[in-house]
């Protein structure tokens, strides 16, 4: 179970609800006082993408794994993470600091389920992610950790292929 540092700045929020999976790695969840809507990006990992943009070339250029390859993963990312984040599913989250909105104006955040655990972890752990380092996370280095474990157990994404 993830623990906070006393000492590092950051904010938790509780009182939140799903509202809809949007893919393998985000999601839009709402105030259940004032129904507000925000769009979460899960800090620290990253899953491949559901449709054909910019960042799905880009991951092809890099991984050296053909697109509609990409894309099929991420459709399995992200059933994973639906049938963890069912609609109306209560969720507390923090956000650090250093970073809490990404350049499309997510919130960054770790995400938790009432029971305590932590879904990005579990995300990794499962190998339907991996880590992201394009953007500050403290638990980076424990996220490469529970990647790598899921990439030598073959778990999740990484039964079909080495790298995403």
């Amino acid at each position: 179970m993830m623990q906070f540092e006393a000492y590092k700045q950051g904010c938790l929020k509780t009182h939140y609800k799903v509202a809809k999976v949007v893919d393998g790695d985000g999601f839009i969840a709402y105030n259940i006082f004032d129904k507000k809507e925000i769009e979460i990006r899960l800090l620290g990992i990253d899953a491949p993408e559901i449709k054909r943009c910019k960042k799905l070339l880009q991951d092809e250029r890099e991984v050296h794994v053909p697109g509609q390859l990409l894309m099929e993963l991420g459709k399995r990312s992200f059933k994973f993470l639906s049938d963890l984040l069912n609609k109306d599913s209560s969720i507390s989250f923090y956000t650090e600091t250093k970073n809490e909105i990404d350049p499309y104006g997510r919130l960054l955040a770790y995400v938790f389920l009432p029971d305590g655990s932590c879904i990005n972890e579990i995300l990794l752990k499962e190998g339907f992610v991996k880590t992201y380092n394009k953007s500050y996370c403290s638990r980076l280095a424990e996220y490469q950790s529970l990647n790598m474990s899921a990439k030598a157990e073959k778990k999740g994404l990484y039964e079909v292929v080495n790298t995403f």
